[in-house]
């Protein structure tokens, strides 16, 4: 009889245990490493556990206050309030009954600040550091012989070529010219593979169809397409655009931009977006280009650089302030879209879900599209649409990125602070 009771005591307290420990899991899984607040702004923070989970300030420059909350009866709901008194960063720690440790969060306090948030589509055009290989094919030879002259090279799609015969190549015009120069004699290729420079000789051929020598490998030197602008600093000019990176269609490879132009677009047709086939916008900007900017950097969050100063009120924009991920919700929202003519509109959105954790990624929120209008023209989110700007309770919050292809009606968002480089 002991034993049995001895027993049952011991899988209670085991249970309690494993109750415990989810719970702690589930505390450290869905609580951020790293908070961005504005400074002089109250956040509200809640966690739902029936241990009590405590925050409380290890710094000086932030408070942190326990709240009641008599519209919410579930017990199990801890509501915090915090603001930071000053900028910089500070660290608050999270524990279970004010005990037992659970993690530190860094808290970083910037000053609040404002964005010219535009939503128009623009032309986006990026000329590579480099060549980029995009593939190697065989060459038919006068004698009928099929030759690939770079089979033994160790050159791939993917890799940058940046020299040839000691000079440097930028475009493939000059890559050509020096290739048809040397006929039928080797020449010295230097090219980037994997972050190593590798120098390999290769002995042109002369094709069959055209009678122009060639080393057997299928290049690019630039891209152009369309995008939507997401911000400008009013201050400096600076913009924001796209909320991800531009990248090579052929091999994947985020294209290194030596530089670039932003030029002014209008949408004049929509193609739209199905189930497994995703839609787009399109637009003219090529035929007559009127570049309105100068892009500097392509990153994994956007495409950045500078506006023109005498196209700066061109632009249609209004100004929005900025908020930060930590009164980011799920709930409805507006995204601001161009797509017709150069008109920029209001769609609503619902924000279905918001990451938890210190995510800097273009997909740190889905998307749904609920305005009708929108879902009827276009299907939802299309190609062109990336950088329009994410509209939550009067502030900027983000930018959306990607579509699901199997749903054009959801898609991915990026958070505006990432974008900004403030996390």
């Amino acid at each position: 009889m002991f034993t049995e009771k001895r027993n049952t005591i011991l899988k209670v307290i085991f249970l309690l245990l494993i109750v415990l420990v989810s719970f702690c899991f589930s505390i450290i899984a869905f609580t951020p490493n790293q908070m961005t607040f504005l400074a002089g702004e109250e956040y509200r923070i809640e966690f739902f556990s029936p241990f009590q989970p405590k925050l409380s300030a290890e710094t000086a420059g932030i408070q942190v206050e326990k709240i009641s909350d008599n519209n919410n009866k579930s017990v199990l709901t801890n509501p915090y309030l915090l603001k930071c008194t000053g900028y910089g960063r500070n660290k608050i720690k999270l524990s279970l009954f004010g005990i037992v440790p659970v993690k530190d969060i860094e808290v970083n306090s910037i000053p609040a600040r404002e964005l010219i948030v535009c939503g128009n589509t623009v032309g986006i055009k990026l000329y590579i550091k480099g060549i980029l290989v995009v593939g190697v094919s065989e060459v038919i030879t006068p004698e009928g012989k099929e030759v690939i002259p770079v089979k033994n090279s160790g050159i791939e799609p993917g890799d940058f070529i940046i020299e040839i015969n000691n000079k440097k190549v930028e475009k493939i015009s000059g890559l050509s010219k020096i290739i048809e120069e040397a006929g039928n004699r080797e020449v010295e290729l230097k090219y980037i593979h994997e972050n190593r420079i590798i120098t390999s000789k290769v002995t042109p051929v002369q094709c069959i169809e055209d009678g122009k020598y060639r080393l057997g490998l299928w290049v690019r030197d630039s891209t152009a397409g369309i995008g939507t602008l997401t911000y400008i600093e009013a201050e400096t000019g600076k913009f924001g655009a796209l909320g991800h990176g531009i990248t090579d269609i052929d091999t994947g490879i985020m294209m290194p931009v030596k530089n670039g132009e932003l030029l002014k677009s209008s949408v004049h047709s929509i193609r739209k977006g199905q189930q497994g086939n995703p839609g787009e916008l399109q637009g003219d900007f090529l035929d007559s280009p009127k570049v309105i900017g100068d892009i500097i950097w392509n990153t994994a969050f956007g495409v950045f650089g500078q506006i023109r100063k005498e196209f700066i009120n061109e632009i249609p924009g209004e100004i929005y302030p900025v908020g930060t991920r930590s009164v980011v919700k799920e709930g409805p929202a507006i995204i601001l879209s161009n797509i017709n003519g150069e008109n920029v509109e209001a769609f609503s959105v619902e924000i279905q879900k918001v990451a938890k954790k210190n995510l800097s990624a273009p997909k740190s929120m889905v998307l749904k599209i609920t305005d009708p209008r929108l879902l009827s023209e276009t299907g939802g989110i299309i190609q062109g649409m990336s950088g329009s700007p994410i509209i939550q309770d009067g502030r900027i919050i983000g930018a959306v990125t990607h579509v699901l292809v199997n749903d054009p009606s959801r898609g991915y968002g990026i958070f505006i602070e990432t974008m900004l480089g403030m996390n």
